[in-house]
């Protein structure tokens, strides 16, 4: 069960002028399920985004790069399908993902290059092009009759609940709307992106700045949200501005680009929070808090140590205090210098650790009472400098090796 997730409810999820969506059942690789979307962009939109740095990245990841570059951002359409990752896929796989940007071209009265491709399944396997090429065009001829829930719901695979939010806002004395969607629940550890994520807005915003902006946002959302350490071959997240909307930002001084990047970043959290949330088999949302850490990477790389430790992990999952471990993890995080009797370790609103040991008075049934709680904050003070960060994770349950040992069952 999610962790405190419920699905987004329809009404919840407003409209973005300038985009309009088509999903459709193609049977990709489960009958009877949306696994096809498109969004269609308005002319004038403006697109930029951040991609997986793992070095076998998805063919879908490879044109997406091509294309933004080709045309400047000016995207007229995106693809998502499901069931089929499209990488390692090699020349072949290439091939087919410009094929179907190709075929969705055509269906919309664009250029190819204006198209971006987004495929989320199992890896090594080849997309079924009868499938999806007919699926392309029941979606394409359905555009404009579905909303961000289906949306939501057309881009999942193991996660058990679509994950999606909006929010209007006031900036610069102009409405403005902000909506997006974002998948995943297993192989997360997102490296400048996650599984997927479309973040929307009717503002219109210049190309340099969307480009800044798209990486600020992910590394404050997506870049901070780990669920099993794995990297995946196709994170993408991709920042749209329609132009539909009154507001112009054409600089980070511009009046209303403060708020909108602030709605733009609250939103991409949520939704990145979603999916830790939604974890494979997760009981407990974990926020891991480090802080007067030397620079923010040190600051990260510790963050990320406990927070990829099965140890950890399962202990979280047991309720079991066995909070040593979390020292540990920062012990072998890699700060080769770090003076360990001038680290504080807090669980929620206990102190556990401090002076290199633990605090004289820490009892374990303290440590118990905070670990039975379905949302729980560690915070680790280094006593180093001035800088900090914050990682959401979850727990490693029983689940989480059944759900990956069965995933293509």
């Amino acid at each position: 069960m999610p962790v405190n997730l419920t699905s987004p409810e329809r009404p919840e999820l407003m409209p973005v002028a300038g985009l309009s969506i088509g999903t459709a059942v193609a049977g990709i690789r489960k009958a009877n399920r949306r696994d096809v979307l498109i969004m269609q962009l308005a002319p004038g939109a403006r697109a930029a985004g951040v991609f997986t740095q793992n070095r076998f990245c998805a063919a879908p990841v490879l044109v997406c790069r091509e294309h933004l570059e080709a045309s400047g951002g000016g995207i007229r359409a995106l693809l998502v399908n499901t069931g089929c990752a499209n990488a390692g896929t090699g020349e072949l796989g290439l091939a087919n993902a410009r094929a179907t940007c190709q075929s969705v071209a055509q269906a919309l009265g664009c250029g190819p290059e204006q198209v971006l491709p987004f495929s989320t399944g199992v890896i090594l396997e080849h997309l079924p092009m009868d499938r999806l090429q007919a699926g392309i065009g029941m979606a394409a001829g359905a555009v404009g009759q579905a909303d961000w829930l289906d949306a939501a719901q057309s881009i999942m695979t193991t996660d058990t609940l679509p994950k999606a939010a909006s929010q209007r806002l006031t900036a610069g004395g102009h409405a403005v709307t902000v909506s997006g969607i974002s998948k995943g629940a297993g192989m997360i550890r997102p490296n400048m992106a996650t599984m997927l994520g479309f973040l929307a807005t009717d503002a219109a915003v210049a190309q340099p700045l969307l480009a800044r902006w798209v990486r600020q946002i992910a590394d404050v959302s997506f870049n901070r949200v780990t669920v099993d350490g794995d990297t995946s071959t196709n994170d993408s997240f991709i920042l749209i501005a329609t132009g539909a909307g009154s507001l112009r930002i054409e600089h980070e001084s511009d009046p209303g680009a403060t708020e909108l990047l602030a709605a733009l970043i609250a939103t991409a959290q949520r939704l990145a929070q979603a999916i830790v949330r939604d974890g494979e088999g997760a009981t407990k949302f974990i926020t891991i808090r480090v802080e007067a850490a030397r620079d923010a990477a040190e600051a990260a790389q510790v963050a990320y140590a406990v927070a990829h430790s099965p140890l950890v992990k399962t202990a979280f999952f047991a309720s079991d205090p066995n909070l040593g471990r979390i020292l540990a993890a920062v012990g072998y995080a890699g700060v080769t210098d770090l003076d360990v009797d001038a680290v504080d370790l807090f669980l929620d609103d206990v102190h556990v650790a401090t002076r290199g040991g633990r605090h004289p008075a820490y009892r374990e049934e303290h440590g118990q009472r905070v670990m039975k709680n379905a949302e729980i904050t560690i915070r680790v003070v280094l006593g180093r400098g001035a800088a900090s960060t914050t990682v959401w994770t979850c727990d490693l349950s029983h689940d989480y090796v059944s759900i990956n040992a069965d995933y293509r069952s």
